[in-house]
This record gives structure tokens, C-alpha cells and sequence, in this order.
């Protein structure tokens, strides 16, 4: 199993493609302006108690206040509370829980108000980003998530990973955390760090130290609201989360971001250093990797299956609905009953997929086709179960009910990502008409005139849609191509590009930017 990370920078976004064998499994799209990301932590003011909900609104400085539950204020509330106000009175001089005297646990089934008033100072960290018309969803659970560990102030306890099988391996991680552990603070020890050296992890703890110490001292003499720590943003985030030994290519098209990410990958990966990769081609690195033709095919209302088959994906204010259907599968001679559960089989691999990659949260409900057989349910359960194991937002899966229905409730932290793959066609800009089609190698020559000679703009690149290209590239020593390039010399280069329309074309200056044809 190889994968990649393709990435592509534009003035407005940061849209991150991870591919898992050549098949594009998730899709990240990290905006330039967003003010909000999970992970980020905040001084916040509290707006208002709502006793009804036992939780509270909280100003973080987004237009809806953000939404904190009595219980995500977390069992060490009245610590955090006690040391927020010490920092911000100035009272508290060091980050360090050493000498910190923590207090006792709230109550698990306390009432809010007891615990903040309006008008008070807390210090949470974003859970949800904010989805619609509602704010951020809070916590004042803090933790700092890093390569290897998770550090939890105001905690003790050190928790090992389940995945982490080896009796051994896990105690060998708590022993080495045991040791080197700062009072005051918890640890989560994550997947990855099996089989880590010591050095390796203590320099991720101490990464995560200099992050609590850095919340510190952004927070005295803060006045809410104040983002006073902000969480990575979502592609080095999925960098740190993703990056293994099975990675074999990290392709961004932005020097910036390349030295960026290049460095990054150096300090929590320097063996993987020379997989982050430079794209320099005249092509868009989406469209030279794949990545835009797999866009379009994957995120209409229906997406086909290899064999035929196809899914149907719908949204509605409460949940997503997904039908399978067989379609124009070539039927074997197999029975009625193994042709669903293959149908299904495939269907499944496809649906979790599609969870991640559109990030589809809240409920969703699967109508697979109907199978009468109690196994071959049990069997399509298990199959779906195993491969929804990769998906990191938190999930549970309902067996088949009577009706043939699986249901699945999947954590939403962030909007869903919603693509059209329709588009307007550019060659009629939706009159349904459009110019004889044997006059476009004319339309593209009074172009290529215009821009060269009449405008002498010098490295121009001519990007054609395929089947054109080869039509003007027909011929050895007459094509229309090579003619062109005679004629109007200046650096000119001609190049097909799958992303385009029939009829439709582009040209590009020496930097790469497109030219308006007028």
C-alpha cells in the first residue's frame, strides 16, 4: 500500500489530497481567511447561562457565541479556572504545574452556574468548528496533540493506545513516560509511537511543553476574547497525523508552503524528508496527478461502482441517505441472493470512502439491497466495520435492521466538504448553442495572434483539450502544431490538459497565469 499527499496553494485555499493507492480517499480544504479551527484554544467571555441546557454561551469573538456544555468543562475545571486567573491577575508568574496546588473535581452532575457566571473569563479550546448558522462548539478539556503523545494539563494519568496490541511495547511507553512526565500534566500516547526511541518521544513531549508554556504567556494580561494558542493548520495537521513509513510522495505546487511543509516533515520525520517534492509542471498538479478527474467522478449525487452498480447520495436537515443499486452489473450465474451481497460488498468499500472524503457527519442512514440471508448480513456488517477502521472521526455502525437498512452516526467537527461537479459550459455559457466546431482551430489561431504579435507577450503556453491537441498535431512535417510554432515562435509551447472542455482552451503567460481571452 503506497501513499501520497498531493497539495495545491491558492490565494484563497490550501486543498490537501491524500491518496491511498492511487485512489483519492480524502480531501482536505484548509481556507486562507478561516478564523476558527478545531484544536484552537481562546480566552473566551461568557455571554450568557443557560440553565435550561445546563451549559453556557461563550464570546470567542466569532459572530454566534460558542456553545459550552456542563459537561465539557471537564472533571479539572476548577484548576484550569483557578490558574486562568492567576494568569491573567498576573499572580501566577510560570507556566509549570509543578508547584500548582490542584483542586478537587466539579461534581459529574453538577449544574453550570455554580461553576462560571456571566460576565466571567474561561479558557476553552474549539471542538466544532462553526457549521450553518451556529457558533463553534467548546471545550475546556485542554489538550495539545502532538506526533507521538497528547498532553493533558491539569491530569495525572498516562493512557496508552488501544491499537498498541504488545504487552511489552505498552509497557515500555508507560514506564519511559513515567519517567520523564512533568508533574501536573496527563498523557495520551498515541498509535505511532510504537517502537519510537526515547529521544524521539521526549522531544515530542517537550515540543508540547513549549506549547503550554507559549498558552501561558499569550494569556497574561489577555482580555477575552483572545485566541491566545492557535492549532496547527489542517494540512500540516494531516501531515503530522498521516505522514508513515508506507508514505512515499509529497507533491505542493507552492514554494512557500514547500519549504514549509519540507521543514515540518523534517523535525517530526527526518527520514522522510525526501519524499516532499516541488511541482513545477505547466500543467495544474491536481490534473497532473489525477486528483481533478477523481474529484468530478466522486462528488455528484451518484457515484458508479466498478462493476456497474452505483450510489445514490443524498442530504437532508437531518441526516444523509445513500441507496445502492445494482444497475447495469453484468449478472453472473450466481443466485439473486450473492449477487447483492457482492453489490453490497463493493458498496460498502466505496460508502466509507465517501464518509471521509465529502467528511459527512451527523446521521446517515445506508439502504443496501435487500439480502434475506442472517450471514450474509452478519458478513456485509463486519466488511463495513473493518473498512470504516480508518476513519479517524469518531463513528458506530448499527447492524442491518428487518429493513435492510445500516445506520451510522459520525462525528461532525467541521462542514461538510461540498464540491459541484456541475459546471456551465464554457464554450455555449449555457445557451445551448455553440459556434461550428470546424472554425475553432481558426478562433484558437486569431487568439495566439492577438496575445503574440499583436500584444508580444513571450512564453506563452496553449493548453488544448486532447482530442484537439492531437487533431493539430496530426502530421509529421504539416501539422497545424508545429506550423504555429514556426509562425509565432516567442517561446510558444503547446500542451494538452484532460480538465478542458471540447471546444474549450486556455493560455498561460510565462509565470503560469492564465490570460483572459476577451
Amino acid at each position: 500500500m503506497s501513499n501520497e499527499l498531493i497539495i495545491n496553494s491558492t490565494p484563497t485555499e490550501v486543498v490537501t489530497a491524500l491518496i491511498n493507492d492511487k485512489k483519492l480517499v480524502e480531501l482536505i480544504r484548509e481556507r486562507n481567511d478561516s478564523q476558527f479551527s478545531v484544536g484552537d484554544i481562546y480566552l473566551g467571555k461568557v455571554s450568557k447561562i443557560a440553565g435550561s441546557l445546563n451549559a453556557a454561551f461563550i464570546n470567542v469573538g466569532y459572530e454566534k457565541d460558542a456553545f459550552l456544555h456542563y459537561y465539557d468543562l471537564g472533571p479539572q475545571f476548577s484548576s484550569l479556572n483557578y490558574y486562568t486567573q492567576g494568569a491573567l491577575s498576573g499572580k501566577a508568574k510560570v507556566s509549570s504545574l509543578m508547584y500548582f496546588k490542584m483542586l478537587g473535581d466539579i461534581p459529574k452532575n453538577g449544574k453550570i452556574q455554580d461553576q462560571i457566571q456571566q460576565g466571567h473569563n474561561v479558557l476553552v479550546q474549539i471542538a466544532k468548528e462553526p457549521i450553518s448558522t451556529k457558533g463553534p462548539r467548546i471545550t475546556s478539556q485542554i489538550t495539545l496533540p502532538g506526533r507521538f503523545l497528547v498532553l493533558i494539563p491539569f491530569a495525572e494519568k498516562i493512557a496508552v493506545s488501544q491499537k498498541i496490541k504488545t504487552p511489552e511495547e505498552r509497557d515500555r511507553l508507560r514506564k519511559l513516560l513515567d519517567q520523564i512526565k512533568p508533574k501536573g500534566f496527563g498523557l495520551i500516547v498515541r498509535t505511532v509511537a510504537e517502537e519510537k526511541s526515547a529521544e524521539e518521544i521526549g522531544a515530542d513531549l517537550n515540543s508540547l511543553v513549549a506549547k503550554w508554556d507559549e498558552c501561558f504567556n499569550n494569556l497574561k494580561g489577555a482580555h477575552a476574547p483572545k485566541k491566545v494558542l492557535g492549532e496547527m493548520g489542517r494540512t500540516s495537521v494531516a501531515i503530522r497525523d498521516t505522514v508513515n513509513a508506507s508514505f512515499s510522495n509529497i507533491a505542493v505546487d507552492d514554494e512557500i508552503l514547500y519549504e514549509e511543509i519540507k521543514e515540518y516533515v523534517h523535525t517530526i520525520a527526518p527520514e522522510k524528508e525526501n519524499i516532499v517534492k516541488l511541482y513545477k509542471g505547466a500543467a495544474p498538479i491536481f490534473d497532473h496527478y489525477g486528483v481533478d478527474r477523481q474529484i468530478k467522478s466522486t462528488f455528484g449525487r451518484t457515484v458508479g461502482l466498478q462493476s456497474g452498480a452505483y450510489l445514490i447520495i443524498e442530504h437532508t436537515e437531518a441526516l444523509h441517505v445513500i441507496d445502492v443499486n445494482s444497475g447495469t452489473r453484468i449478472k453472473s450465474k450466481n443466485d439473486q441472493e450473492t449477487n447483492a451481497l457482492d453489490v453490497n460488498l463493493e458498496a460498502a468499500d466505496e460508502i466509507a470512502r465517501q464518509l471521509r472524503l465529502r467528511d459527512i457527519g451527523g446521521i446517515i442512514v445506508v439502504d443496501f439491497i435487500d439480502m434475506y440471508n442472517a450471514e450474509n448480513r452478519a458478513k456485509l456488517f463486519k466488511k463495513f466495520k473493518d473498512l470504516m477502521k480508518d476513519d479517524k472521526a469518531k463513528h458506530h455502525i448499527l447492524p442491518p435492521s428487518k429493513f435492510g437498512l445500516v445506520q451510522i452516526t459520525r462525528e461532525r467537527v467541521r462542514p461538510q466538504t461540498i464540491i459541484d461537479t456541475m459546471e456551465k459550459c464554457p464554450t455555449c455559457n449555457g445557451t445551448g448553442e455553440v459556434e461550428p466546431s470546424f472554425m475553432i482551430v481558426d478562433k484558437i489561431e486569431n487568439a495566439l495572434r492577438f496575445i503574440i504579435t499583436g500584444q508580444n507577450e513571450k512564453g506563452v503556453t496553449l493548453l488544448l483539450h486532447p482530442f484537439i491537441y492531437a487533431y493539430i498535431n496530426k502530421g509529421i512535417f504539416s501539422s497545424i502544431k508545429g506550423k504555429w510554432i514556426k509562425k509565432y515562435k516567442n517561446g510558444l509551447k503547446i500542451q494538452e490538459l484532460d480538465s478542458l472542455h471540447f471546444l474549450e482552451y486556455k493560455m498561460l503567460n510565462k509565470r503560469g497565469e492564465e490570460i483572459k481571452l476577451k
